[in-house]
């Protein structure tokens, strides 16, 4: 558990790169200076490898007895017992496809087009005008416009990312959303107003309809993560920065003795109320990474389990949620997860391979993860960058990777792994353009 929660803690969101798989929301430093677009980097073709569509359709977080369902039934529950009422009854969305636009994904949640987020290193493109989408909020703005004003959206979301125990480029999201009516002396206007800076102007942020939606923000989130992590669970508050959301937050809770991040937060911004014809109206939003969570409460030590098909994982969780997945539509019921922690059925040992190449101005690093992952599967655990050396003459760049090879399932011999590294150092310098050393 130590070891998971230093990786865990390591994964802290920092500014101009994606750092979490924990949350909904991608934190990025503001611009207000245009520096790229983006969208004309998008290859023609996409950018999106086989074995990653593969992932497409698995649903493992609607897998009846997989932990990933679990912690959403959890979350789910608690919505629908304790936050809903007479006047507000949270709908619960499961289903929906993760190939979605660019416009739904990007330009209606604000993102500029010089936005990070944006970036084929960073995104899945299926062409200039179709992402496998990097959080389930692609999907908010039409469930706003469909008359929907409290929900939770769960579902498989695709990022380009390093390669460690808590890094995968699938995983698994929620999104909630709830939107607040206040009674208006005349006609009610759109609170959007084009000439409003709401990521900074400070008079909106002390608006009293805006701090009353913060508040019902706070307090139901940490009802909702104390009903599913303890009662005794010490929470605190993060400012924040989304597109999407203003003001934001980010939730860190205390877990044996460490702060760790768990979810994103804020109040919806005006201009997204105003373009889904909700503009009289106010709204919060957060998201959460349903790996992130179970890793945690059941003590997971890498991600790649989630994916496993092996039944030594799988057993360990069933008859933990005790309803009949056949019967569709009734209401949920707790699940009581006290004592259920993952026991290591196996501790395979690990080997790494070193790889050195010349880089050049074009080189990223995700691209050379990904590649990594196709060409060696599952069994890479991680990658870690070594030494860094530019040589003072030429000025050229050369970067060394430590590969490091472990199975969850079984022993992997040294003659295998010899050629798999081989057929990565065959191909590497083809495909990525780089210079071996």
């Amino acid at each position: 558990m130590n070891h998971l929660i230093n990786c865990l803690k390591s994964t802290k969101i920092t500014s101009g790169s994606i750092k979490s798989t924990c949350i909904l929301f991608r934190s990025y430093s503001s611009t207000t200076t245009p520096t790229i677009d983006y969208n004309t980097l998008i290859p023609e073709n996409g950018n999106i490898p086989k074995s990653l569509l593969d992932k497409i359709g698995k649903n493992l977080h609607s897998s009846h007895n997989h932990p990933l369902n679990i912690i959403k039934k959890k979350i789910q529950y608690h919505f629908q017992s304790k936050l809903s009422n007479d006047q507000v009854d949270f709908q619960f969305f499961d289903d929906f496809h993760p190939r979605v636009s660019v416009k739904s994904n990007f330009d209606e949640l604000l993102f500029p087009k010089d936005h990070v987020g944006r970036s084929p290193n960073d995104t899945y493109y299926f062409n200039k005008n179709q992402v496998l989408r990097t959080h389930t909020s692609a999907h908010q703005n039409d469930i706003l416009r469909d008359g929907n004003r409290a929900f939770l959206v769960t579902g498989d979301v695709y990022r380009r990312d390093e390669i460690d125990a808590v890094h995968y480029p699938a995983f698994h999201q929620m999104e909630g959303l709830r939107v607040f009516s206040f009674p208006s002396d005349g006609d009610k206007k759109s609170h959007f107003d084009p000439s409003i800076n709401f990521y900074e102007n400070q008079e909106y942020k002390n608006n009293k309809e805006v701090k009353i939606v913060e508040e019902d923000l706070k307090r139901s989130l940490e009802s909702m993560i104390r009903g599913v992590i303890g009662q005794d669970l010490q929470v605190r508050w993060v400012d924040a920065y989304f597109p999407f959301t203003s003001p934001s937050w980010e939730m860190e809770i205390l877990f044996n003795g460490k702060w760790l991040e768990v979810l994103g937060c804020g109040v919806v911004h005006p201009e997204i109320m105003h373009n889904t014809g909700l503009g009289h109206d106010r709204a919060w939003a957060f998201g959460i990474g349903l790996e992130r969570l179970a890793m945690i409460l059941f003590d997971i030590p890498d991600i790649r389990l989630f994916w496993t098909e092996d039944s030594r994982f799988h057993d360990q969780f069933k008859g933990v949620d005790k309803s009949n997945p056949s019967e569709k539509g009734k209401k949920l019921q707790d699940i009581d997860i006290k004592n259920i922690k993952f026991q290591p059925y196996s501790k395979y040992p690990s080997c790494f391979k070193d790889i050195s190449f010349w880089i050049g101005d074009d080189f990223h690093s995700n691209k050379f993860f990904e590649f990594v992952r196709e060409c060696c599967g599952d069994l890479v655990e991680n990658v870690e960058l070594v030494d860094n050396f530019t040589n003072p003459k030429t000025n050229k760049t050369s970067q060394c990777y430590r590969i490091h090879y472990r199975s969850m399932e079984r022993n992997l011999t040294n003659e295998e792994i010899d050629q798999i590294q081989f057929n990565l150092r065959d191909k590497i310098e083809s495909s990525l353009d780089l210079k071996l050393r």
